[in-house]
């Protein structure tokens, strides 16, 4: 999933009075006793960090960065973050909190941290699946747990299945040669994994009368369109192949299968493609 320009208004509004109401139920629910210089340890189970996070993207990232106790507030089934309106459950979460993973595009991640009265750390998460993006979040935020070798022991098994996922897509180039891609610009690291020539790039705006014109006329091979925020067919009558690409893991916060899955489509559009080409 990707940010979109806008924000609702009336999903704000929403939030507003849940968080007026919830307030002084939530702040209760507090450690109040505890001064840990922000960090809110003493809620950590065992010397562990408590991670609350917004979505199950960043919560792949905080599992990866070696976090055990991690809590999801937006539920997988709500495709667009910002639409989703906090609980009073979600900002109870937020008050036992170590740590608060957020992306940029979600509004409201400060306000439930305010709203709560924790002591968490909030974190801005870089919500990027292209593979040397991952390692340097995953690193980082190992760095911020204290969990440094559970974050490097995973990156070194990233490492080799990203590796053989990438040698497999590529293997099944059609005609062996790097296919032609037009991908959104969500989705670019997609066009990394299959080793595919970028031609062009759209989004996160829908394509203009002019951008169809030119993307069409580079001939693509593929469309990586995203899955989160697509708009139907993006270039229709070019005889491009569409892939959707997905970006969010599923509920067991595992990052891995994103680049499994991303392969086992782009191996089928390309399969397609070689076939329309003999």
């Amino acid at each position: 999933m990707a940010p979109r320009t806008r924000v609702r208004s009336t999903s704000l509004l929403a939030l507003s009075t849940a968080l007026g109401l919830a307030l002084a139920l939530v702040t209760g629910c507090g450690d109040s006793d505890t001064d840990d210089g922000g960090r809110g340890g003493d809620t950590s189970k065992g010397g562990k960090p408590v991670v609350v996070v917004t979505t199950t993207w960043e919560g792949a990232f905080a599992k990866a960065a070696g976090a055990q106790d991690v809590k999801v507030i937006v539920p997988q089934s709500v495709h667009h973050a910002p639409d989703y309106d906090p609980k009073p459950s979600d900002l109870a979460a937020v008050a036992g909190a170590d740590f608060v993973l957020y992306a940029p595009f979600e509004p409201y991640a400060a306000k439930i941290k305010e709203a709560a009265g924790s002591k968490a750390k909030l974190v801005e998460v870089n919500l990027d699946n292209d593979a040397d993006k991952v390692r340097a979040e995953v690193t980082r935020l190992g760095a911020l747990f204290g969990t440094q070798a559970a974050a490097a022991k995973w990156t070194a098994d990233f490492d080799a299945e990203y590796g053989q996922v990438a040698k497999d897509v590529q293997a099944a180039w059609p005609g062996g040669k790097s296919p032609a891609v037009v991908s959104q610009v969500f989705t670019a690291w997609s066009a990394k994994l299959a080793g595919a020539t970028t031609v062009g790039t759209y989004g996160p705006e829908a394509v203009t009368p002019a951008q169809l014109a030119e993307l069409s006329a580079k001939k693509p091979t593929l469309v990586l369109d995203n899955a989160h925020m697509s708009t139907g067919i993006v270039l229709p009558d070019s005889g491009a192949r569409q892939v959707e690409i997905v970006n969010y893991p599923g509920n067991d916060l595992d990052l891995l299968p994103v680049y499994r899955n991303a392969g086992v489509e782009l191996k089928k559009a390309m399969a397609k493609a070689g076939g329309s080409a003999g």
